[in-house]
């Protein structure tokens, strides 16, 4: 009883509100917390449930619902709000219903939180953050309330500077688009809400474009328009992108020199040069044009079939080979020979092949069943596997949209560890081209198309020919010998070093029967063209041979014959031996420059083992005479040989004996040589010896006249040094003696016996040479020099001979 009570109690915190339902009177009373009541047992706990929009009976405890709360930068949006002035509850604790404003909706932004009436549903959201590369799609659903509140928009612009934009056409069901790259935070005023995408998200992404990228945008009156990056691209309200695969964004068009693409214009327009572009204009752009193609709203890709690569691929014809082009407008087909990567224009060319009938595979390419059979299974409608096409279409450009990578944060370069062999291709032209003809050496075919054009190929060549082309064909004979029925059909003419063999049976003079086995050189010569105006050259040459030879054959007998058949037959066919230049056929060419003569046979046994027996005895008697002939001839060699040997002999004693003469007068010589050659040594030796001590004698004369010219030389300055001091001397005493003469006659005296004693020092110091030279010493010198002189008495004085004397002398004589 205690549980029953406790479960009819409502406890309700704050921010807490629950619906209770008076079943007998069918009113809903919303309590709000905190409060706490005990509900009778009429009343029944209930929610409001969002899809249904009915009340529907839960547990006390399921009907204790939260206030929506919305914190800032959240935002509210409540559906039926109460009337104005009737939106606040009255108190705590329970609240009768209020009249609501059903069908309408307003967004309250944050912070906000409240209780809902009964029939009100609420949903908080968190308010939009948009990146730059963000968007959001709105929707006006209240025209009024839109033009009313578009100023309470909570709005922040990615710059502060930026001003906030004008009220725009706010029709209702009008659609807007709010930019990242314009606002960061957007909250919807009340009649506008924010439209989710198809996950159920409000922000929606742009698309961002690199170089060499683009998006499509589908609007919805069918245009569309094509975006290239780099670029962040907003759809516009109306539009959406265009998916294929998942991908928003395409790669452009790579196109080079051997890839194109195959437009249509499907609006006109004008090129960026002034072109002018008309509906239903078809467009090929080939690498020559541009190399990137980025896709416009006026083009449209054509496609043949199920080819799925927009891209339109050269075709690889190598060297040696070559395919029929057909022009469409036209008619022509023409033939495009390689080494080529052949583009053709789809516009106007298509790459036809040609299907050959039996008989000209045959004609063509005997014995070549794969030939055959290809053509066959082409002719009976099959078509042939286009595997080697599609690997070549692989190998020569990219034949699949890339993946745009999505993880790309920069440029870079991924560079492999390890080896990547280059990239390679299988050409396989031997049935997809043009008809090929290989002539080799030595044979010629005729080429005829169907406008009457002839031409003769020689080889070795190979021929391309052309779609209306075919081989002229020749019918030869067969068989040995040869006949007309079972002949050879072939286009393949054999102009150098032909064989013809052939059987001839003839008729002798005497009426015997021959049979000659014949084998024919031929070459053609001159004009090509003359050399297929015979179909059946070999019947012509073999009847002509046959008819000349016969006549020859019936003018000799057998035995004539017989004996030189092959002489005969040249002769007759080539000519006479001098003047063998071959037999030449004017009608197509033809020269028959030798002939091998195989094998003769008579028709009559018994007439041809006697002419054999004959043959017999002559080459018996033919090789007794040749016997005797070279024992003759053998006789005369061996006595010639001997005479020969005595000969030589002979000539070799006789010229060992001159060999020796000679060798004595030359060892004669060169004694006689030799001692003239000492003789005139030793002559030569004695004159240089002679010749050298005369030069010696000069010199020593040179030498003994230039050591007295230099001791006279030196006499004589001494002398002239001496004079020149005895001059001074003299002057010397002239000046004193002149003085004297002014003094009283003791003071001349005391001065004259002091210069006598300072010039006699002086002239003692001045003797000092000459006593030197003369050897003896300066005073003996000196007295001579002043003897009967003034000079003499004082000398006297100074005791020359052992007494006192001037210090100069005293100085010399020490």
């Amino acid at each position: 009883m205690a549980d029953n009570v406790r479960e009819r109690d409502l406890v309700l915190a704050p921010n807490e509100f629950a619906f209770i339902l008076d079943e007998t009177k069918g009113n809903v009373i919303a309590y709000v917390g905190p409060h706490k009541t005990s509900l009778a047992n009429t009343d029944r706990p209930v929610i409001f449930e969002e899809h249904s929009r009915r009340y529907r009976r839960c547990t006390l405890e399921e009907s204790i619902t939260a206030f929506p709360y919305a914190e800032e930068g959240w935002y509210i949006v409540l559906e039926n709000p109460a009337r104005e002035g009737d939106e606040e509850y009255a108190k705590s604790g329970p609240n009768t219903l209020v009249r609501l404003t059903l069908g309408r909706k307003v967004n309250i932004p944050g912070p906000a939180t409240f209780p809902l009436w009964p029939g009100q549903v609420a949903q908080v959201v968190r308010g939009h953050l948009l990146r730059s590369n963000q968007y959001l799609l709105v929707q006006v659903y209240n025209e009024e309330a839109a033009r009313e509140n578009w100023g309470r928009a909570v709005i922040k612009p990615q710059k502060e500077e930026e001003v906030p934009r004008d009220v725009p056409d706010l029709t209702l069901g009008k659609l807007l688009l709010i930019r990242g790259t314009e606002v960061s935070f957007y909250i919807p005023p009340t009649g506008i809400e924010v439209l989710p995408d198809e996950g159920g998200n409000f922000i929606r992404d742009a698309v961002t474009l690199e170089r060499l990228e683009y998006c499509i945008l589908l609007d919805e009156d069918g245009n569309k328009r094509y975006i290239k990056g780099p670029d962040v691209v907003f759809p516009e309200p109306t539009e959406r992108f265009v998916e294929k695969n998942g991908s928003r964004k395409f790669k452009a068009i790579e196109l080079n020199e051997i890839s194109g693409i195959y437009l249509k214009v499907i609006a006109p327009y004008t090129e960026a040069d002034g072109t002018e572009r008309t509906v239903g204009e078809e467009l090929f752009l080939t690498g020559r044009d541009q190399m990137i193609y980025f896709p416009r709203p006026e083009h449209a890709i054509i496609r043949y079939g199920d080819q799925r690569s927009e891209l339109t691929y050269a075709v690889a014809i190598p060297a040696g080979a070559a395919s029929y082009v057909l022009n469409r407008l036209t008619g022509e087909v023409k033939l495009q020979v390689g080494p080529a990567m052949f583009l053709p224009d789809p516009r106007k060319e298509v790459i036809a092949r040609r299907v050959l009938s039996p008989a000209e595979c045959e004609l063509f390419y005997p014995d070549n069943q794969q030939v055959l059979n290809y053509n066959l299974r082409l002719s009976g409608g099959e078509v042939a596997p286009a595997r080697e096409k599609a690997r070549v279409a692989q190998a020569m450009g990219p034949g699949r949209r890339e993946e745009v990578a999505e993880g790309l944060v920069s440029d870079d370069f991924t560079r492999s560890q390890r080896f990547s062999p280059p990239r390679s291709v299988t050409l396989n032209v031997n049935y997809e081209g043009a008809v090929t003809i290989d002539v080799w050496t030595g044979y010629a075919v005729m080429v005829v198309s169907k406008t009457g054009t002839r031409r003769v190929v020689v080889g070795p060549q190979s021929v391309f020919l052309q779609y209306d082309e075919t081989l002229e064909a020749l019918q030869l004979s067969t068989g040995t010998p040869k006949r007309d029925d079972g002949v050879l059909r072939t286009a393949y003419l054999r102009v150098l070093n032909n064989k013809v063999s052939d059987v001839i049976e003839a008729e002798t003079r005497d009426l015997c029967q021959v049979a000659l086995t014949l084998s024919y050189r031929v070459n053609f010569e001159g004009d090509p063209e003359r050399w297929f105006q015979v179909e059946n050259y070999v019947k012509f040459l073999a009847d002509h041979l046959r008819s000349l030879l016969r006549a020859t054959i019936k003018q000799l007998g057998l035995e004539e014959f017989y004996g030189r058949a092959i002489e005969v037959v040249r002769d007759a066919i080539l000519g006479p031996k001098q003047e063998r230049r071959g037999r030449t056929f004017a009608e197509n060419g033809m020269r028959v420059y030798d002939v091998d003569v195989l094998d003769v046979s008579i028709g009559d046994e018994s007439i041809g083992q006697m002419l054999t027996d004959a043959q017999h005895q002559a080459v018996r008697q033919a090789i007794t005479l040749a016997d005797e002939q070279r024992e003759l001839e053998s006789t005369r060699k061996s006595e010639e040989i001997r005479q020969e040997i005595e000969s030589l002999r002979f000539q070799t004693v006789r010229t060992q004996l001159e060999l020796q003469k000679q060798r004595v007068h030359a060892t004669l010589e060169v004694d006689q040589a030799r001692l003239a050659a000492e003789i005139l040594q030793e002559s030569q030796r004695l004159q240089a010896e002679q010749e050298k001590q005369a030069t010696l004698d000069s010199l020593l004369a040179s030498q003994l006249a230039r050591s007295d010219k230099q001791q006279e030389q030196e006499v004589r300055f001494q002398q002239a040094r001496l004079e020149q001091k005895l001059a001074e001397l003299r002057a010397e005493v002239e000046a004193v003696v002149n003085k004297a003469g002014a003094v009283s006659p003791n003071l001349v005296a005391a001065l004259q016996s002091f210069s006598d004693q300072q010039l006699a020092g002086k002239l003692a110091e001045s003797m000092s040479p000459l006593a030197i030279l003369g050897g003896k010493s300066v005073a003996d010198v000196f007295t001579q020099l002043v003897k009967g002189s003034p000079l003499a008495n004082a000398v006297e004085k100074w005791g020359v001979n052992g007494q006192t004397q001037p210090a100069a002398l005293a100085d010399d004589k020490s």
